[in-house]
């Protein structure tokens, strides 16, 4: 089966209605073991001390606040090469989603980095790209919003997410990119002197694996009723045309 096939809205709406409770039921218990081992039984950082076990909320948070921007990008390409429906649709939905990821990121963010920073808030590399990241999570959303053609809508929110992917790189890259700021490096690397130890690598690993699990359940979710809400457009027209 090719992957094109799933651009077939009846035949996607198939399919996720059997991956949506399975992903929903695997990030319940993925998320409910990492975190509960995460936050009650690794020990406390001798520097950083409780603070460190929000670890397992803004790393994975922060993860798919960008790479949610990267799968809307991904699937504006799509609609713009290919013009398939459901790959736009699939973009609007991963937006909230993001957006939400977005916002816990830069929240736990604030709670763990003022105890370390003293401040809630700094113009950090990787603080401010997070923020304006978050903007075009809102812009984005809106624009789908404020316009009625939903091709159109479509069109223009898929030049908006090329435009945004520049803020999502440097929301990923941005502490290699300058070397300033308060925000520390990687939490997980491919070099073993700057990666988390592994009383806290494990269960975070989980947890990101939980956070990925619950993303897509959640974009699959929104799409079907993006689909819906699309299909109910449509027949209202219809019902319009008719009385006409």
């Amino acid at each position: 089966m090719s992957i094109w096939s799933f651009a077939n809205p009846t035949r996607f709406m198939a399919v996720t209605a059997r991956l949506v409770p399975a992903l929903g039921a695997l990030a319940a218990v993925l998320l409910g073991i990492g975190l509960v081992w995460g936050f009650f039984f690794t020990p406390d950082d001798y520097r950083q001390g409780a603070t460190v076990k929000i670890i397992y909320l803004h790393v994975p948070s922060a993860l798919f606040a960008i790479n949610a921007w990267f799968m809307m990008l991904a699937a504006s390409l799509i609609w713009l090469i290919r013009r398939h429906h459901v790959s736009a649709l699939a973009a609007r939905a991963a937006a909230p989603v993001g957006m939400t990821m977005t916002l816990i990121a830069v929240v736990t963010g604030a709670v763990w980095g003022q105890p370390m920073w003293g401040t809630w808030w700094a113009w950090d590399p990787r603080l401010t790209s997070f923020l304006i990241l978050f903007l075009f999570y809102l812009g984005y959303i809106a624009l789908w919003g404020a316009i009625d053609d939903p091709d159109t809508a479509a069109d223009l929110t898929s030049v908006l997410c090329l435009v945004g992917s520049v803020f999502a790189v440097l929301s990923r890259y941005a502490v290699n990119f300058w070397n300033q700021g308060l925000h520390q490096g990687a939490s997980l690397s491919m070099d073993v002197e700057e990666n988390v130890d592994n009383v806290f690598y494990y269960p975070l690993i989980i947890c990101i694996a939980g956070f990925a699990a619950l993303f897509v359940a959640l974009v699959l979710l929104r799409t079907r009723t993006e689909i819906r809400a699309r299909r109910l457009h449509a027949l209202r027209l219809r019902e319009r045309m008719a009385d006409a």
